[in-house]
């Protein structure tokens, strides 16, 4: 018995491939925010790339392109098939292509969800990423002579300043590298050659920041060097000396920066995840299409009545229908491989009556006599 059947006229099931027209283009749509979302975050994240390491995170972006491309190219094959199958002869070009639509939609669905799921879960791996890659960033701010390494002081001054961020967590993990170059170090000066000498590792470390560091808003000018130090500048207490440097790590900035976009393209997926139910909507519709126009084509009269249905048996026996093709297919698979492909070549019987005693097969036994 058919499960949820319905009787179709040639009215309805025009209505019925109209609307459904309709609302695989507004997918196409769809998809295409989805794909331009994924390329914007793609272009943001390789901007920054050389500050996040340790983690891959452009699995995300990678995977918000590959759902938009397949949304455009799964829902303009829909709107195509809805079009044609208002005429009843062109139904037969697409009869053996819905199904296969069907299920790729169902995928595509699924995909979307995942998307969804991983632009909000991005944010520890993220975050853990932007700590790695920024705290060797500052490791190598010296290195302006080694290849490879060169362009990063440039690159995390324009982060400070762009991003109005100081350090990693903040200004103080300048004072835990050496971030002047040893070219630039006075040698013949007792107190650099002391300090190097007061370190453990040889390191020349200072109460400093880079000039990228200084606040823009700050009523006197930066100190950059000596801050802890409140002899050392006039009228100046570095504990209350907020506006004198940018008090934001930068790991921080850039985590709000990326999570701002991640929840604005998450929100962006979830919209298109709420039309979940129109994308559901349009796979219940072109079933009944589907099988409404099946039983039009038997019945051979384009303007009559038929019935459409989601399943053309219950729950149970599709089950078990399917699953006895599954088994027919597991043994037609057997049998091909036993012939070597060869459907004229019998497979040899292994009954009893080809071995003689002692299990000896019976043509080795003639051979023998």
């Amino acid at each position: 018995m058919a499960v949820l059947k319905v009787k179709f006229t040639k009215t309805r099931r025009d209505k019925l491939a109209q609307v459904l027209w309709i609302l695989n283009w507004i997918s196409v749509v769809t998809g295409v925010l989805l794909f331009c979302l994924g390329l914007f975050l793609k272009v943001e994240i390789n901007k920054r790339e050389e500050l996040m390491a340790g983690r891959d995170v452009q699995y995300v972006p990678n995977m918000l392109i590959a759902v938009g491309l397949l949304a455009c190219a799964i829902n303009f094959l829909g709107g195509k098939i809805c079009y044609d199958c208002v005429d009843t002869n062109k139904f037969l070009r697409w009869k053996l292509i819905i199904l296969p639509y069907i299920i790729c939609t169902f995928f595509f669905t699924f995909c979307v969800l995942v998307g969804a799921v991983m632009c909000y879960s991005m944010h520890g791996e993220l975050e853990e990423a932007l700590n790695v890659g920024l705290s060797d960033a500052l490791k190598f701010y010296k290195d302006t002579d080694t290849p490879g390494r060169c362009f990063l002081k440039r690159t995390v001054d324009m982060l400070q300043i762009h991003f109005q961020c100081c350090g990693n967590s903040g200004y103080k993990d300048w004072f835990q590298i050496q971030w002047i170059s040893n070219r630039y170090l006075d040698m013949s000066q007792k107190e650099v050659v002391d300090r190097l000498r007061s370190n453990v590792e040889g390191k020349y470390l200072m109460d400093g920041v880079p000039f990228s560091c200084c606040n823009v808003n700050s009523p006197r000018p930066c100190i950059q060097q000596q801050i802890n130090n409140n002899s050392a500048h006039f009228n100046y207490e570095h504990q209350t000396e907020e506006l004198n440097l940018w008090m934001r790590g930068c790991r921080q900035a850039l985590l709000e920066y990326y999570t701002h976009i991640m929840q604005s393209i998450g929100l962006t997926v979830l919209i298109s995840c709420s039309l979940l139910l129109v994308q559901l909507s349009v796979l219940t519709g072109v079933r009944y299409l589907q099988t409404a126009l099946e039983n039009v084509l038997r019945q051979g009269d384009p303007d009559s009545e038929s019935d459409g249905w989601l399943l053309e048996n219950s729950l149970m026996e599709t089950a078990r229908t399917n699953l006895n093709i599954i088994k027919s297919l597991g043994k037609n698979n057997h049998i091909h491989t036993a012939n070597n492909g060869d459907p004229n070549i019998d497979v040899p019987s292994t009954s009893k009556a080809r071995y003689g005693p002692d299990n000896v097969p019976l043509k080795e036994v003639t051979e023998s006599s």
